[in-house]
């Protein structure tokens, strides 16, 4: 009887598993989680990985980027403008130290993404080995979470809760570094995905009273502001939200990795709050008699300086991570949960309101920012072309439909305030860190995740070229992206500053460049430069009609500056429009 029970757990078990190398494991483990694009570079202690996904080619497209860096940036824009998790792969030491920034960059703006690096044998781990490092330590700071897998047998369960982390309540980058004899030691394969880790709890759960505290004091206010981030869109609560401040009639501005998820042109979106967002929401931040927060982190960029920082307002902060309430800005009612589930509950608690007068003093202050700033950059009178008017002619070829990827610099503030959008996920840029060379990569990444939407990459002369190994990877995989690098010659925001704030002293920002047209017709791209405002616009139009790759040159003012400008330390309401 015992015989039989034995070889009846054998024949269950059997059913169940399959004996495999770790190797293969780790292609299984993503195909599980619905993997079909993975971004990376090859080398020793992951070739085992690579040589099992050979086999599996027809299942997962592996892009081979042309520099680690570049790997994670691709899987940054993948997850970004898709909502899923992006995967990227690289061997040991340097190729796992390459990862490190796009790792820093996604955990700051909190993007689901799971790194997988190969490692030296166990047996040599902590020896020095060739191409050894502690990668686990190094990303440590960097990763929501992080493991070291030394035994095949650990890679499902390791891969289950990597996965379950990365894209659970707020989401960000995890890292699996895998020995190279685990990858080769065979197993019984078996894969459950994750529900659930003991001592995690990615939502909080929303307390009702808090809510009520909330949508009392939102019914009482005169002049209600929300400012709301990129946790609408991570919770996608963009219809929550637009029922929100439609009902209650507030104005609504937005943090960079915020903006998109209600049109640039809803009546009730006042613009961009921060260092260079719009004089009317940074101004008035410090007049309104409630702040609502929603999903955004009251960064220092956003603030300018707490001592000053909407002192006479009382603040709500709609917030997932408890970690980040009252940590820079004290609440006075803190709505903790997921911003979907938070705001469609909040709704049927607030009364219908207009705010019509305090409506007309975001208006006065805009036609004031107009007549000092945007006419001059979007309709200047000098014979430069203005990075404004390039994004202007953008949103008229693409109808505010395209998904617009920026680098770093001058350009990512102008992109930000200029560009028209009219669906969610559009604005996929660098927030926290302000990686330069981000923007090329990520527009890859894009791309590849959602083919049916243009996406236009813009960026200056200095970060495209942090990156510009990757337009090999543009001509390998086909990938119709467009490339547009507006060009002065500078390293454009350091340069303001210097001339802003130290006497125009332009030390080391003049850049001294390459033909960029040449180098993208060297991996077949068609390309073209533009240095006259007659040519922008069919320019542009034929870069969007070209159904491939398409880079794009605009030669810019040289000395031109992004106002509205908040100097480092100052208050929102000292917000220089000049």
């Amino acid at each position: 009887m015992k015989e039989t029970q034995t070889i009846q757990k054998q024949a269950k078990a059997s059913e169940t598993t399959e004996r495999i190398s770790g190797s293969e494991a780790v292609i299984k483990c993503l195909l599980a989680e619905g993997i079909d694009t993975l971004y990376g570079y090859p080398g020793g202690a992951i070739m085992p990985v690579y040589d099992e996904l050979y086999k599996y080619q027809d299942k997962i497209h592996h892009v081979l980027t042309r520099h680690e860096q570049g790997a994670t940036h691709s899987a940054q824009g993948y997850a970004r403008i898709s909502g899923k998790v992006g995967v990227c792969m690289a061997t040991s030491g340097p190729g796992a130290t390459n990862l490190i920034t796009g790792i820093a960059d996604a955990q700051i703006d909190s993007t689901p993404m799971v790194c997988i690096t190969g490692q030296v044998g166990s047996h040599l781990l902590g020896s020095d080995a060739f191409q050894e490092t502690d990668i686990v330590g190094i990303s440590t700071p960097v990763t929501k979470w992080n493991c070291q897998v030394t035994e095949a047998s650990q890679i499902p369960e390791a891969f289950a809760k990597a996965f379950y982390i990365a894209k659970s309540g707020r989401p960000g980058p995890v890292l699996i570094d895998i020995t190279k004899d685990a990858q080769f030691e065979e197993f019984d394969f078996k894969y459950e995905k994750c529900k659930g880790i003991r001592s995690y709890k990615p939502v909080p759960d929303t307390d009702e009273n808090s809510l009520k505290a909330a949508a009392k004091l939102i019914n009482s206010a005169k002049k209600p502001l929300i400012v709301w981030g990129q946790g609408v869109i991570l919770g996608k609560a963009e219809e929550e939200f637009k029922a929100i401040i439609e009902k209650a009639g507030i104005p609504s501005a937005w943090t960079i990795l915020g903006a998109s998820a209600i049109p640039t042109s809803h009546p009730l979106n006042v613009g961009m709050v921060g260092m260079h967002g719009n004089y009317a929401p940074n101004v008035l931040t410090n007049e309104c008699d409630v702040l609502i927060a929603i999903g955004m982190r009251f960064d220092d960029r956003v603030t300018g300086n707490l001592a000053t920082y909407a002192k006479q307002a009382k603040i709500v902060h709609f917030e997932i991570d408890p970690a980040e309430v009252d940590k820079n800005v004290k609440s006075d009612v803190a709505v903790l949960g997921d911003a979907k589930a938070s705001l469609k509950q909040l709704l049927p608690l607030l009364n219908k309101n207009s705010h019509t007068d305090w409506h007309q003093e975001f208006k006065d202050l805009y036609k004031i920012e107009f007549e000092k700033v945007i006419k001059h950059d979007l309709h200047p009178t000098k014979d430069g072309i203005t990075m404004a008017e390039v994004l202007k002619e953008i949103n008229i070829a693409t109808e505010g439909e395209a998904a617009i990827v920026s680098d770093v610099g001058q350009h990512q503030m102008i992109a930000c305030r200029y560009a028209e959008f009219n669906k969610t996920k559009s604005n996929i840029t660098s927030g926290g860190l302000g990686t330069m060379g981000f923007a090329l990569p990520a527009a890859i990444g894009a791309k590849m995740a959602a083919p049916e939407r243009e996406v236009v990459m813009i960026a200056g002369d200095g970060g495209y070229q942090m990156t510009i190994q990757e337009l090999g990877t543009i001509f390998q995989q086909k990938v119709p992206v467009k490339i547009v690098v507006l060009n002065n010659e500078f390293l454009g925001m350091v340069r303001q500053w210097q001339q802003l704030f130290f006497d125009k002293r332009y030390a080391s920002t003049e850049m001294v460049n390459p033909d960029f047209v040449a180098i993208a017709k060297g991996y077949h791209i068609e390309a073209q430069k533009v240095t006259e405002r007659k040519d922008l616009k069919a320019a542009i139009k034929e870069m969007i009609d070209c159904e491939g790759p398409y880079f794009l040159e605009v030669r810019v003012e040289k000395e031109d500056n992004v106002f509205p400008m908040i100097p480092t330390g100052a208050s929102v309401s000292d917000i220089r429009l000049e």
